[in-house]
């Protein structure tokens, strides 16, 4: 099953004097560093998970979208960002367990520099291509794909981003190379597959759910074991090609952060008893079983 993880965390604090840790936490705005474009999955969830959290903190947070690379340039700009506390990053498994690997000259250390602090949503992707694409159906999908692999034009969000490596596990399993085209973010990776530019683009439900529905783009599988509540014509991954990448995003900080400060940003998620901030993604309503 691909999932989207989505954890939040912070830039360290070793540097902070002794007397500014003492204040009370948070005294003013949260920037929340999205390492994605715009409208992609990582941005979509961070912007109503902020919202929860800015409600519960007594502060304003304010999203900062920073993409390109894979999700590495913006969480390198927070690993070297003021160790203040108020700097978080909405990180994902590209950014921060792929990326790291495949790009050259990361300038942070996913485990070192960051402190995780809570998961925040879990949701499968799809498989989902251009409208006009020749396929009704996942089998007619899957033949087309065997017999014309090397002539398509695969999008992503980037080297080393989830839709990245669920395209390539998916594509593993068909033993397909159909060509790679990398865009700074799924939201623009999405706006070229519903243009027609690009065939093909592996992608979390949250962002294509509505496309498929309003019929600009044909969806062919879920990465999840049953069906989607919310696209049910979708057959699941148990139906046709077997792949099973994992999909994450984080909101990270130093291992330096007092504990107290990590105990208040994962308020919201003890008052809701849910492993995350915020109604949208109590176990009752998540998208995978």
């Amino acid at each position: 099953m691909i999932k989207l993880t989505c954890l939040v965390a912070f830039a360290g604090l070793s540097a902070i004097p002794l007397v500014a840790q003492a204040q009370s936490y948070p005294v003013r705005s949260i920037t929340v560093v999205v390492p994605f474009p715009a409208g992609g999955p990582s941005d979509v969830v961070a912007r109503i998970v902020t919202e929860r959290m800015g409600r519960t903190l007594g502060q304003q947070m304010v999203i900062e979208n920073v993409g390109g690379a894979g999700g590495t340039l913006g969480s390198a700009r927070v690993a070297a960002a003021r160790p203040d506390g108020y700097t978080l990053l909405a990180g994902s498994m590209g950014s921060h367990v792929a990326a790291p690997v495949l790009t050259p000259n990361v300038k942070y250390d996913s485990a070192r520099d960051f402190e995780p602090v809570g998961l925040t949503a879990n949701a499968p992707a799809v498989i989902v291509a251009r409208k006009d694409f020749p396929a009704e159906n996942l089998s007619e999908f899957v033949a087309y794909l065997k017999e014309n692999g090397d002539k398509l034009k695969q999008a992503h969000g980037g080297i080393g981003a989830s839709s990245h490596m669920a395209c390539l596990l998916f594509n593993q399993a068909l033993g397909i190379r159909p060509t790679s085209v990398a865009y700074r973010g799924t939201g623009p990776a999405m706006n070229d597959l519903v243009g027609g530019h690009v065939d093909f683009l592996c992608e979390q439900s949250v962002s294509v759910a509505e496309q498929i529905k309003a019929g600009t783009v044909k969806g062919y599988v879920v990465s999840a074991n049953q069906r989607l509540a919310t696209l049910p014509d979708i057959p699941s991954a148990k139906e046709g090609p077997a792949f099973s990448p994992l999909r994450a995003h984080l909101k990270k900080s130093s291992p330096s952060l007092p504990p107290r400060w990590t105990r208040r940003l994962m308020t919201p998620r003890s008052e809701s008893g849910s492993p995350s901030w915020g109604d949208p993604f109590r176990p009752s309503r998540r998208e995978h079983p």
